[in-house]
């Protein structure tokens, strides 16, 4: 409740402070500023220059391109990415709220792509809500219909809203060849190391850059409707920076990523979350050799970097009283199933745990690969490490194990003396009060067959 009462209470303070500023500066009514003027005042605060066309008027920005270089053949093999041939756009948008209603539009399109090794930024700013026609067929003209489109959250916010603005001036949506949103990418490779998945959090944890004196989100819809009003652009002049870096920072997202997980060499030096999580998106492709192989960089990286218990995990769960962003109870997808219970450990690509990657998680998500792989006996021994404890995992490691015994090694003799051991866990934890009636019932059901099976063989011998 405490936590929630100092969330309600920002939230207040930022009305109000949003409220008072929205105020007039006399009594009388709202002049209209006409709108060559607010886009000269525009073109004259940002250092962008006035673009007249038949249906209306943008404000285009444009800076001297930078050397980002990225080896597109390489971020190709990632899962996800797009083909090295095809051009690439890194789009988004500043926009009069956060809903993708006809009611709110983009006042501020930040588009870049690279020529050669040099990345091109270039920003449309919509002077006034009379000229969007414009606005929109400028866009249209940068997006080329074989390109990509490169957002951070796009698939779920600007490119919806834009669509929604083209239909809204009866005209289609520009056409292009996929689109790569980054923001499942962050959250499916790196949630286990993050606070929250912001692309302003990306960047300063994934790419050590940090920002200073930058707008806040929440200001920005109010920024622009005060420019509207008094025809001073001074506010917009942080919006336009915000946006810059934005667009920058996709590309630089995807620079981090052919570096870091494209190279071979450097993927195997990267954090065993970051190549849990890079298996899983290999797995979802169903390219389970790169998947395993990440798995097993994974493996030997926790082994060296010594073990990490699962009750570290518990402990940052609830450390603030309120559920991390990466928990399943969290409304975040990060490419598993939410709320799937934790007990049937399906497979890894609908796995969604309640605690970060650990040593156990990563073997867990080796062993099931290795089942599906048709590696049984490698399977089995990763079942067999796990099924050693005396935790639920081992439980759970322990009904997996007797299942590739009796149904793929073959060896009901071994199945049972698995389960035997799971049951034996169970009655251990149920002394502790820590009883586990589900994972009780399978493994009773799994030895009653188990028992009835082999005295069906005993007598057929006999006989």
């Amino acid at each position: 409740m405490i936590e929630g009462g100092a969330t309600l209470a920002r939230r207040l303070e930022r009305y109000r402070a949003a409220a008072n500023t929205l105020t007039t500066r006399d009594d009388g009514p709202p002049v209209a500023i006409p709108s060559a003027e607010l886009a000269d005042c525009l073109a004259v605060a940002t250092g962008g220059e006035v673009v007249v066309t038949p249906e209306g008027t943008v404000v285009r920005c444009e800076v001297p391109a930078r050397s980002i270089p990225i080896d597109r053949a390489r971020l190709a093999t990632l899962p996800g990415q797009p083909p090295p041939h095809v051009p690439l756009v890194c789009l988004d948008t500043e926009t009069t709220g956060l809903a993708t209603a006809a009611g709110t539009l983009a006042f501020l399109i930040g588009l870049g792509w690279w020529e050669g090794d040099r990345f091109r930024q270039v920003q449309l700013l919509l002077p006034d809500h009379a000229h969007e026609r414009a606005l929109l067929t400028a866009l249209a003209a940068t997006i080329a219909p074989t390109a990509w489109l490169v957002t951070y959250n796009g698939r779920g916010f600007d490119w919806p809203l834009l669509v929604a603005r083209y239909r809204l001036a009866r005209r289609p949506a520009p056409l292009h060849a996929g689109h790569l949103d980054l923001l499942p990418i962050v959250r499916r490779l790196f949630r286990h190391r993050m606070d929250d998945a912001r692309l302003r959090t990306a960047e300063a944890q994934l790419l050590g850059l940090h920002r200073f004196g930058d707008v806040d989100g929440w200001e920005i819809p109010g920024r622009y409707l005060r420019f509207l009003r008094s025809g001073s652009a001074d506010e917009l002049v942080e919006v336009v920076r915000h946006n810059d870096q934005d667009v920058r920072s996709l590309a630089r997202l995807l620079v981090h990523l052919e570096v870091r997980l494209g190279d071979p060499d450097q993927r195997a030096e990267a954090a065993p979350g970051d190549l849990a999580g890079l298996a899983r998106a290999f797995t979802r492709e169903h390219r389970l050799g790169e998947a395993l192989a990440c798995l097993d960089d994974a493996t030997a990286r926790a082994d060296s970097a010594g073990p990490m218990s699962e009750s570290r995990g518990r402990h940052d769960l609830t450390k603030h009283g309120e559920e991390p962003w990466w928990s399943p109870r969290a409304p975040a997808d990060f490419g598993g199933v939410p709320g799937r219970a934790l007990e049937t450990l399906g497979p890894p690509r609908t796995a969604a745990f309640h605690v970060p990657w650990t040593p156990e998680r990563i073997t867990i998500d080796r062993a099931h690969l290795l089942r599906r792989l048709g590696r049984y006996e490698a399977a089995a021994e990763a079942w067999q490490s796990l099924a050693v404890g005396t935790g639920r995992t081992a439980i759970l490691a322990s009904i997996e194990l007797a299942k590739l015994q009796e149904h793929r090694l073959r060896d009901r003799a071994a199945a049972l003396h698995t389960a035997l051991h799971g049951l034996a866990i169970v009655e251990r934890r149920r002394q502790l009060g820590r009883p586990e009636p589900a994972l009780e019932a399978d493994l009773r059901r799994r030895l009653h067959r188990l028992r009835r099976n082999a005295a069906i063989v005993a007598r057929r011998s006999v006989a």
